[in-house]
């Protein structure tokens, strides 16, 4: 299997050219993410958590829970960004991030009501936004450069979809062993 196909299941993230329709139909796809994810975890059993879509790659359980802390961080982003003049972000080590206590100790249930609620938030107050306001930006200084909340919108509904078939992937090769 090419590992670049195991870690871009759907491809990176390359927007081309975004138009208001395009952002509309990112927010519905941020708007049912969680159901979505709860459909594909119906098919996850407890001992299937633990394992992964590639070597190396995070658990099942590790990928829940980053949804939930990057999702977290996506809206406090879009709102920084409405409120201020191009913010500077503060990014995370989401690699230590995956490795903390919660991740590991913590049931999916408590990540994927943070992500219905924080879902909920986002795509209220990405649909009530005009077309200036998806043109504001922010510094993310890992990346050096500025992103508008149009190109932003579209990042995380492709994060989501991207860990979804992680997740999937993860269950169907369950009895792969990597190491």
């Amino acid at each position: 299997m090419n590992i670049e196909n195991l870690k871009y299941p759907i491809g990176k993230y390359n927007p081309g050219e975004i138009k208001m329709d395009v952002i509309k139909e990112w927010i519905e796809e941020l708007r049912t993410f969680p159901s979505g994810l709860e459909e594909v975890l119906s098919q996850v059993d407890h001992d299937s958590l633990l394992y992964t879509y590639r070597p190396g790659g995070w658990n099942i359980q590790q990928l829940v829970h980053h949804l939930a802390d990057s999702h977290m961080n996506s809206l406090i982003r879009f709102k920084l960004a409405l409120t201020e003049d191009n913010p500077i972000i503060k990014p995370y080590l989401e690699a230590q991030w995956s490795e903390m206590y919660d991740v590991h100790h913590v049931s999916i249930e408590s990540s994927i009501k943070i992500l219905k609620g924080v879902h909920a938030r986002l795509s209220s107050l990405l649909s009530n936004m005009s077309i200036l306001d998806f043109a504001k930006t922010y510094t993310h200084p890992e990346h050096g450069k500025s992103l508008d909340l149009a190109f932003t919108v579209g990042m995380y509904a492709w994060h989501g979809n991207h860990h979804l078939e992680h997740i999937k992937a993860a269950n169907q090769f369950q009895k792969i062993k990597w190491d």
